[in-house]
């Protein structure tokens, strides 16, 4: 199994002229198949955007199994593993099985993550259907929908966030509540504020704007919500003016794929981006072990995972998204974190050859720079920048995501 050990000797990639002292004129050794970016990359750490609660996946027991001891610190650990800071459970139709994830839910918040639950269904005998599968909450049953969510929330030790709803805008046979964005913001509205968790809703299957507006439109409700949360199945991430955080709750690509798959990797790695971008605090992914996941069903990190790792370990909850060129040329794109004085900058390449970059960093001194850098044939592996005054650079292989962490 590959692992990400502390201590281990550090590994330089050589491309002529990683290590930058002074400003990005200092090219002169770059290899000939190396191209160069003529404008640099600026960040602006003055210019702070949307706070980041995380990165993370889900760990629904009733379908998957738990994770094991070794496979949480493998997708907690921010030295160990990947180091995602979220975990997302079910929250499950029988009371009997509430405290059934609290083990991953305590691995997790013991690096420093949080944890959030949703719900697919309410238990039957509260629904419209007397059934597990479809059907909406009975208007009578919402002050016992609240407690039981409130209840579960006591048996796991709290959660930083919780759903009454798992894609309410779409028909399932699976367990489900099929409702309409005015149903769910009713329930919220006459019973958000005793569920015991802050709520995150209205969790549409396709980040549907107009049902999240809706949704809105109810103000007792929006009161009661303390974020927007929605998946992406089917829409490309956007700026939703929602005057609240939004979270990005579950979304995989292409489960037909190996978690190994590269191409698959580096597209997440464009996701996660594109949803920094449009001002979202929050990306989740579906299961954490999966042939298709971030842990491979034997728990072994899969390239997918060090991809989230590349944001994950490096961008931990309560950092800020600052301002910086998204996407300095054809074919890179680019976010940048600030906690305090540090600064932390992701770097995509989808070019199928390297790429020399050059950086302007202002509204913070950095005198060096960690990086670690994915491909596909290498994982978070690390080098150095040194950096006098305010601008540097780096070398970018081909088909990569690269993190530059200053000290």
């Amino acid at each position: 199994m590959k692992r990400i050990l502390p201590g281990i000797a550090v590994t330089f990639m050589v491309f002529g002229c990683k290590k930058q002292a002074g400003n990005t004129t200092s090219q002169r050794n770059l290899p000939s198949n190396i191209d160069t970016v003529t404008t640099a990359m600026v960040i602006n750490a003055n210019m702070a955007q949307q706070t980041i609660y995380g990165f993370g996946g889900a760990d629904i027991i009733d379908w998957t199994g738990d994770l094991t001891t070794s496979q949480r610190d493998s997708a907690f650990s921010p030295i160990n593993g990947i180091g995602l800071s979220i975990v997302r459970v079910r929250v499950p139709v029988d009371s009997a099985e509430f405290t059934q994830a609290k083990a991953t839910i305590d691995a997790c918040k013991s690096y420093g993550g949080l944890a959030i639950a949703s719900v697919w269904s309410a238990p039957a005998y509260m629904k419209t259907n007397d059934s597990t599968s479809g059907g909406t909450i009975k208007t009578d049953s919402y002050s016992d929908f609240a407690t039981y969510m409130k209840d579960f929330n006591k048996a796991v030790g709290g959660l930083a966030a919780i759903s009454p709803t798992n894609e309410p805008n779409i028909k399932v046979s699976y367990e489900s509540m099929e409702m309409t964005s005015s149903q769910v913001a009713d329930f919220v509205a006459a019973e958000g504020d005793s569920c015991g968790a802050p709520i995150m809703a209205p969790e549409p299957f396709n980040m549907d704007e107009n049902y999240i507006n809706t949704y809105l439109s109810n103000p007792a409700a929006k009161s009661k919500t303390a974020f927007i949360a929605g998946h992406i199945y089917g829409v490309t991430p956007y700026n939703l003016s929602a005057d609240k955080p939004v979270w990005m709750t579950e979304h995989y690509i292409n489960s037909n794929l190996s978690g190994n798959d590269w191409t698959n990797a580096m597209n997440v790695a464009k996701e996660i981006n594109d949803c920094m971008d449009a001002g979202w605090g929050a990306y989740i992914w579906w299961y954490i072990r999966r042939s298709y996941g971030p842990i491979s069903e034997n728990g072994t990190i899969q390239k997918l995972g060090y991809i989230m790792a590349q944001y994950a370990r490096y961008i931990r909850p309560g950092y800020r998204k600052i301002t910086c060129t998204e996407n300095p040329s054809a074919g890179l794109y680019a976010t940048a974190y600030k906690s305090g004085s540090r600064i932390v900058v992701v770097i995509i390449n989808q070019k199928s050859s390297g790429i020399y970059l050059p950086l302007n960093l202002t509204g913070e001194t950095v005198s060096a720079l960690n990086s670690y850098t994915t491909t596909s044939s290498s994982d978070l592996v690390a080098d150095s920048i040194s950096i006098q005054g305010s601008a540097f650079g780096t070398t970018l292989p081909a088909m990569s995501v690269t993190t530059l962490v200053s000290k």
